[in-house]
């Protein structure tokens, strides 16, 4: 997850101009100043940047950098699923 949480620190800093030294895995993309839209707009980031499946709908502020983090990372670990995966 180390990975995932390094590049998702980066992400919110530049793309998202938020300050370095408050990105910490407790606090909530809220209290980071990212409004609903900015929230789904970091989710779609994130879903084209890793190539996962993240849902939209379960964007919220009230989410932790940390569970933002957790959940990419739960997805990247995930066997390779469809015709792909079986050649």
């Amino acid at each position: 997850m180390d990975r995932v949480y390094d590049h998702l620190v980066t992400l919110l800093a530049d793309k998202f101009e938020v300050a370095g030294d408050r990105i910490v895995p407790s606090v909530t993309l809220g209290e980071l100043d990212l409004d609903s839209l900015a929230v789904v707009e970091l989710y779609v980031t994130l879903q084209e940047e890793w190539r996962v499946p993240l849902d939209d709908s379960a964007a919220s502020a009230e989410l932790t950098v940390g569970e933002v983090a957790g959940s990419v990372a739960a997805l990247l670990a995930e066997p390779a699923s469809g015709p792909e995966a079986t050649r």
